[in-house]
């Protein structure tokens, strides 16, 4: 397991290349990860570009608040990722433009929200369930990410965005972004007839890459 202190640097030095990029705005967003002793998350009403390690929030394992600052609302989505999915080591949260403009879309799958347009997004992120709207913070949260957490690394909130684990702190920060990548590339290839990888080549990747 990522030291703590490690852990504090992953969560400014990604922070601020997340913000830089783009992939998040303002004071949107929150980063987790798994402690020995709990978890560390990002702040509430902190812009990810400009943390500070120092004031980073401490919770104890059962989500209670034990130093730093306020922790973002989006906790119980968080600790209820961690308590049913145990390789869970790190959750990013974005509000990333293409993934959360493909939460809002009308039809889509929602056993898997994206098409299999490429490897890199089963390889990285694997399948992603959409997840029913409710208020940012509710405890209506949990029993929805409980049905799916157990079998699924990252799912995407109905007209919210996307939420990915990863068995990293920095693994979730890149399969956040291969997701937000591919959900660019089906955006791009909407107008036009995609050819989509096949089953049998999709089975593959996904009982290679699995975690």
């Amino acid at each position: 397991m990522t030291s703590e202190t490690k852990l504090r640097d992953q969560f400014c030095l990604w922070g601020k290349s997340i913000f830089d990029r783009g992939l998040t705005s303002g004071s949107s967003g929150n980063f987790s990860a798994r402690l020995d002793d709990g978890f560390l998350v990002t702040p509430t009403n902190e812009c990810l570009g400009f943390l500070d390690p120092a004031r980073l929030s401490k919770l104890d394992q059962n989500g209670n608040h034990v130093s730093g600052a306020k922790p973002t609302k989006e906790v119980p989505l968080h600790k209820a990722f961690y308590e049913s999915r145990q390789q869970a080591m790190g959750i990013v949260h974005l509000h990333s433009t293409f993934a959360t403009a493909l939460s809002c879309l009308n039809g889509l799958d929602s056993g898997n929200v994206l098409p299999s347009l490429t490897p890199y997004v089963l390889m990285r992120v694997g399948v992603v369930p959409l997840v029913p709207y409710v208020e940012p913070g509710s405890l209506e949260i949990v029993p929805h990410i409980n049905a799916v957490a157990a079998r699924h690394n990252a799912v995407l909130l109905a007209n919210h965005g996307p939420v990915v684990s990863g068995t990293s702190f920095e693994n979730a920060v890149f399969a956040a972004e291969e997701f937000e990548e591919a959900a660019k590339v089906y955006f791009l290839l909407k107008p036009h007839n995609a050819k989509e990888i096949s089953a049998s080549h999709v089975k593959a990747l996904m009982d290679k890459w699995k975690s």
